[in-house]
This record gives structure tokens, C-alpha cells and sequence, in this order.
């Protein structure tokens, strides 16, 4: 039998085993109580959440009034905008314009849309604009048709593309200007009464263009898919000029802005990896054909995707673009897909996560580029281009999430539902259509308030006016308001310090462009309706 002394020791020893062997139960029960305590917050999100998809549900979509307004005030903007002869023509104060465009060239390159307040056709942002046109087709197109305006937009997008099937004449050839700028910066007179020589440029093989090339390969293919079921010989004919200037994009590597430098002053560009990727990506969505993937993703993703390092979407940059349009395939799944490939494609949706978590004003990396009554504000030429393009995009991603059944955005230890993505989006779009300092609309013939003094030449000039190109400046320099309502014009925007000066001669404020157009119809078309899911467009 042992001592008392040695029980005693054993004892001891048992006891400091056991203190230890609790202070680890304890260490584990606190982790089990924190993470217990992080499903309980994750779940009140994903509640909050669904509660929110539920209650949208109940009301079926319900249109909402002002942004239907507003959308059918915006698709105006292109009638006012187009070159040619003009078909039921809904803008009494436009006629028919350019109708010898093209002409030197034997080409009929009459059709198009003027950029913004003068009368170039610059093919690399009209590329671009009927893009986003088509995307916001694609994505939101029932929601447009509910309010009557679908048909507008598919025939404003069917203008554009008509004339860049024309601009293509041969696989290698593209027609990416007509006018010079120079000759039309030096008259101020109405499109239907033009007087200066109206020259092309283009890219071709010894001087080429591949991210103007790929941004129109982007917009052919992204049509196509709009024309689909509606005009299938014209969308199959977008879809041969979309591959066949994607291979010269590729093939002919190289900025049109360094093989043509006298675009460097309007529509420089800084690069043509993201319009590949662009080019590539749509085309896939169009196609289904597995190499479109492969090079967006192990052929060319590490070298041109910007992964990890979000950018600013504008009609010079698609990385974000192309992140959001490749997250889709990610989050809603597609057949046949490689693990690198998918692996690859999460390194797009992370940096497009990445973004969007910047845009949240209470995220933990929200940007700081934005005013004090929170519209995302970047630089102060067209401010409101970064702003609406933004709106959009969180848009989007909301609604796929949403249709994906992904029910948090994780920003650096917060999550954030789609309702939250939404709201940011909608807070843009208020600011823009009257909600902020100023009480005006930027978005011209909508509400009370908006601009008067839109630097436009045609909505500065009457229509009954017998100007020619130098005594036309005199409406330039008006007191007076323009006569003609540019009808869905969004102009640049305020500046950082939220004001604006309404004058035709603010160029940098007062000038609207066709992809700011563009942009806003996709983003009120999105909030048209209460309904947050979109759908499969291939």
C-alpha cells in the first residue's frame, strides 16, 4: 500500500493534467463560441438576404416608375445622335446627314452615330457603345420590353452595327473614322447641313488596330446574340465579321493609336490586351466554342487580365468588363471546362469582387474617388462616365448573384448581400437623375431641372437657321438656351466639389457622350423593375 505522500503527488500530477487538458477544452470552446457567433451573423446576412429576394418576389417585378421614365427619355439620345437617312424619325428637329460618307471608298458608310457634340464617327467608342448597348440587351432586355422601350434600343443597336458591317469590307480591313476632327473642331453647323470634307481612316494589315478591331469583333458578337431569334441571317453575318476581325485583332497585334497617331488626341488608347480578352469572351458567349475560353484563360489570362489589380471601367479599359462577363460563366456553371480553366476564371471573379467591394462606400477598402454625397467621381472630364459604368457593373453582379444562389459578397471580413450591391447602384442613378446638391438631372429632358446649354451643335442651332461653318459659332457662343432639346443626353457631370456650370463652352461638363448612353440605359433597364435575377442569354 502506498504512503499518503506519494497519493498525495499523484494526485497532484492528476490534477495538473486535468487543469491543462480544461484549458484546452477552453481554448477550443472559445473558437467553437466564435465561429458559432460568425454563422449567426452570416446568417442574419443571408436572411436579410433572402428576405429581400422573397419580398421582390411577392410583387412580381413591379415596375418602378421613374427609371422607366428615365429610360425611355435615354434611348433617345441615339435617334439624336444618328448619321444617315433617317426611318421613322422620332426627333423633329434631326434630318438626314452623311448620306456621302463613305463614298471615296465606294463603301456607304452613311448609317452610324456622331460621338458626342460634333460630327466624327469615331469607330473605337461607337464600337464600344453598341457593345454595352447589346449587354444591356442581353441581360435586361424583358424588363425594357415591359415598359415598350425594347424595340428602340434593338433598332438603335441594329444602326450601329449596320454601318460596322459596312466599315469591314475585307477580313483585314477596318474603317475606324470618318471625318477629321481638325476640319470639324473648326466649323460649328448642323449635321444635315455639314460643308467640310469628311476623310476616312482605317487599320488594315500594314497599319493595324487590334483594340479597335477587337472592340468592334466584341460588339458584332455581343449583337449577335441579340438578333439570335429575331434575325438570325443578320446575326449569323454580325458573327462571321466578329470572327474574322477577332483573327486580325490577333493576328496583327498592335494599338491603332500607334499605327494612326493622329487618334492619340480624341480616342487614344492605352492598350489592346483588354479588348482581346473582351473580343474573346463574348465570343465565347456567342459561340460556345471552347477556344475562346482557353484564351481568355491558359493561353493569354496571366499576361493581359489585370487579375488582382481592379481598374475603372470606360470605353478605353474592359478588364472589369471582362472579369463580371467571365464571373458569370463561373457562377452559373458551363460544361466541359478544364480545372485550370475554372480556376482561372475565379481569379477573374475575385478581382472583379475586388472592385465592386471598393465601390461599397462601408466596405473596408472603399475607394475614396467619390464626393461627398457619394457618386463614384474619378477624374473631372465626363465624370459621370465612371460613375454610371460602376452602377452597372454592381448591378450585374447583384443579379448574378442572385440568379446563382450566392447569397454574400465577402469584402475583407464583412459581407455584403445583393439587396447592398443594389442599393449602391440605385444611389448612383439617383444622384444622377436629380438627388444631389445641385436639385438637376444630368440626364437631359428628364425632370424639372437639367442642362440647357448642352455644347451639341445640333441641338444649339435652329433648324431653320442658313449658317454655314464659321458664322455657326455665333449659337455657340449664345446667351440663350439651345433651341433642341438633345432628348437623353447624359452630359460629363459635376465636379468633385458637386457643382456645374451650364455652358456650352464647358466642354469638360456640358458635352454628353453615345457609351454614357449607352451605359445608363443598361443601368436603368436593370432597375426598371423590382425583379433582381437575370437570365441565360446563350
Amino acid at each position: 500500500m502506498e504512503s499518503k505522500q506519494t497519493e498525495a503527488k499523484k494526485f497532484k500530477d492528476w490534477k495538473q493534467a486535468e487543469d491543462t487538458k480544461f484549458k484546452g477544452w477552453d481554448c477550443w470552446l472559445l473558437v467553437l463560441l466564435i465561429g458559432v457567433m460568425v454563422l449567426i451573423a452570416a446568417g442574419y446576412t443571408i436572411l436579410r438576404s433572402f428576405n429581400h429576394f422573397k419580398k421582390s418576389s411577392h410583387h412580381n417585378g413591379a415596375i418602378v416608375k421613374k427609371y422607366a421614365d428615365a429610360l425611355e427619355v435615354a434611348l433617345q439620345f441615339f435617334d439624336v445622335q444618328k448619321s444617315g437617312k433617317l426611318v421613322d424619325n422620332r426627333i423633329a428637329w434631326r434630318g438626314d446627314s452623311g448620306l456621302q460618307d463613305g463614298r471615296q471608298q465606294g463603301l456607304d458608310l452613311s448609317k452610324g452615330i456622331y460621338d458626342a457634340g460634333d460630327l466624327i464617327k469615331f469607330g473605337f467608342p461607337m464600337a464600344f457603345t453598341a457593345t454595352m448597348l447589346s449587354w444591356a440587351i442581353l441581360e435586361y432586355g424583358d424588363q425594357m420590353d415591359k415598359v415598350k422601350q425594347l424595340e428602340y434600343a434593338q433598332d438603335s443597336l441594329k444602326w450601329i452595327t449596320d454601318y460596322l458591317i459596312n466599315a469591314h469590307p475585307s477580313p483585314d480591313v477596318l474603317y475606324v473614322q470618318v471625318g477629321d476632327p481638325d476640319l470639324d473642331h473648326s466649323c460649328w453647323q448642323r449635321p444635315e447641313t455639314m460643308t467640310e470634307e469628311r476623310p476616312l481612316l482605317q487599320v488594315n494589315t500594314s497599319f493595324p488596330g487590334s483594340d479597335v478591331a477587337a472592340e468592334t469583333a466584341a460588339a458584332m458578337a455581343s449583337a449577335s446574340l441579340v438578333f439570335k431569334k429575331i434575325n438570325s441571317s443578320y446575326s449569323t453575318l454580325l458573327l462571321e465579321h466578329s470572327q474574322q476581325l477577332f483573327n486580325f485583332a490577333d493576328t496583327y497585334r498592335s494599338s491603332y493609336s500607334e499605327s494612326i497617331p493622329q487618334v492619340q488626341t480624341f480616342y487614344n488608347s492605352s492598350g489592346y490586351g483588354d479588348e482581346l480578352l473582351w473580343a474573346a469572351a463574348w465570343l465565347y458567349h456567342a459561340t460556345g466554342d471552347e477556344s475562346y475560353l482557353r484564351y481568355v484563360t491558359e493561353m493569354n489570362g496571366e499576361e493581359f487580365s489585370y487579375w488582382g489589380n481592379p481598374t475603372w471601367f470606360t470605353w478605353d479599359d474592359k478588364h472589369v468588363g471582362v472579369q463580371v462577363l467571365l464571373s458569370r460563366i463561373n457562377m452559373f456553371g458551363a460544361e466541359g471546362m478544364s480545372m485550370e480553366e475554372n480556376l482561372e476564371l475565379q481569379m477573374y471573379r475575385e478581382t472583379a469582387e475586388a472592385f465592386i467591394c471598393g465601390l461599397l462606400p462601408d466596405s473596408p477598402t472603399a475607394t475614396s474617388s467619390r464626393t461627398e454625397n457619394g457618386l463614384i467621381w474619378v477624374v473631372k472630364w465626363n465624370s459621370l462616365q465612371y460613375s454610371v459604368a460602376s452602377a452597372f457593373i454592381a448591378l450585374l453582379f447583384s443579379d448574378y448573384m442572385v440568379a446563382s444562389h450566392i447569397p454574400t459578397l465577402y469584402c475583407s471580413g464583412i459581407l455584403y448581400s445583393p439587396t447592398e450591391l443594389r442599393s449602391f447602384a440605385i444611389s448612383q442613378a439617383d444622384y444622377i437623375l436629380g438627388k444631389n446638391p445641385m436639385e438637376m438631372s444630368f440626364l437631359v429632358g428628364y425632370g424639372n431641372e437639367y442642362p440647357q446649354y448642352v455644347h451639341h451643335r445640333g441641338s444649339s442651332i435652329p433648324v431653320d437657321a442658313k449658317t454655314g461653318c464659321k458664322d455657326g459659332f455665333e449659337w455657340l457662343d449664345s446667351p440663350n438656351p439651345n433651341p433642341n432639346i438633345a432628348v437623353g443626353a447624359l452630359v460629363g457631370g459635376p465636379f468633385l466639389n458637386e457643382t456645374y456650370n451650364d455652358s456650352r463652352r464647358n466642354i469638360i461638363q456640358a458635352e454628353a457622350t453615345t457609351y454614357n448612353g449607352a451605359l445608363i440605359v443598361g443601368l436603368l433597364s436593370g432597375l426598371v423593375s423590382t425583379s433582381l435575377a437575370v437570365q441565360s442569354f446563350t
